[in-house]
């Protein structure tokens, strides 16, 4: 049996009503509205699912190279993904910017992404993030494994608990935001390819699209920030709503401003996301054929 969490009743989303429906047996720790968004249906997949969201310079995919497109349909607009296998796990590719980078980063339906995802049956995520670094040691064309963060995003839809319909307003615990064992799995692939890759910092999610100011990294340092970002949020704290195991491979792109001793540019950070892009792939593939299902991962567990 597949248990599907989904952020709206199962109609909306797009479940086709011919699928039997069975009644969630009464789990502890389970509110009505989690047994709400438990939906079971006799759908199981034959193999593990994992979404990929490719950020700035991951445009697409080896393993999905020679798919076409699927359209997903939710509450919150469509999604698009292209399929893929890797090791046996089927694959979810979704270019977070569209094809060709042609959506800002306070542009992005991170909610119809993330929603798009789950009606996927996926059950983990794996993001990739260009970001600026605000650690001398966290040298451009390097990999750091994020699991904490900082949000100064502004306009944007932050949850699927907004109180504005039935479902009312919810508040997840973001005490662990990143998961550890889907981080485990990048940082093991990282090493099998000799990359440089550090465990562990906190990332700050600016609203963008402008760079910050030399002023902002200073103050976003002295508040604990490793690595700054445009796009992380509301990504995991969406995946976390959805009962999903997220994680990201973030990859320097420069010295944040202040730190470097240029004026920053997009060309630079897509210089070096080209050069970087056969490892980028390479660490993902790495990671996902170490993916085993983990369904009591504390990720999965309802919002209460």
């Amino acid at each position: 049996m597949t248990c599907l969490l989904l952020p709206v009743g199962p109609q909306r989303l797009g479940v086709p009503r011919s699928l039997p429906r069975l009644a969630v047996p009464p789990l502890l720790g389970y509110t009505p509205r989690a047994r709400q968004l438990l939906v079971v249906t006799s759908r199981a997949p034959t193999i593990m699912r994992i979404a990929i969201i490719g950020g700035t310079g991951v445009y697409e995919l080896d393993a999905v190279r020679d798919s076409q497109p699927t359209r997903v349909d939710t509450p919150y607009g469509p999604a698009e993904a292209w399929r893929g296998e890797i090791a046996g796990r089927e694959v979810f590719f979704l270019p977070r910017h569209g094809v060709g980078h042609t959506v800002a980063p306070h542009r992005i339906n991170y909610r119809a992404n993330v929603a798009g995802v789950r009606k996927l049956d996926c059950t983990v995520v794996i993001a990739t993030n260009a970001v600026g670094s605000l650690r001398r040691d966290f040298t451009p064309a390097s990999f750091v494994l994020p699991d904490q963060f900082l949000d100064f995003t502004r306009v944007r839809p932050l949850t699927f608990y907004d109180g504005e319909d039935e479902h009312g307003v919810r508040h997840a615990d973001m005490t662990t935001p990143y998961c550890p064992v889907v981080r485990q799995w990048l940082m093991a692939a990282a090493l099998e390819g000799h990359e440089a890759c550090a465990d562990g910092a906190t990332y700050v999610c600016a609203e963008g699209p402008r760079f910050e100011t030399p002023a902002e990294i200073r103050m976003f340092a002295q508040w604990g920030a490793d690595l700054v970002g445009m796009t992380g949020l509301p990504e995991v704290a969406l995946a976390r709503e959805l009962g999903l195991c997220y994680a990201s491979l973030c990859i320097v792109t420069n010295y944040a401003a202040g730190i470097s001793s240029t004026r920053l540019s997009n060309q630079e950070v897509t210089d070096l996301m080209a050069e970087r892009i056969m490892a980028v792939n390479g660490v993902l593939a790495a990671a996902v054929s170490r993916a085993v299902d983990v369904p009591d991962c504390p990720c999965r567990l309802p919002i209460i």
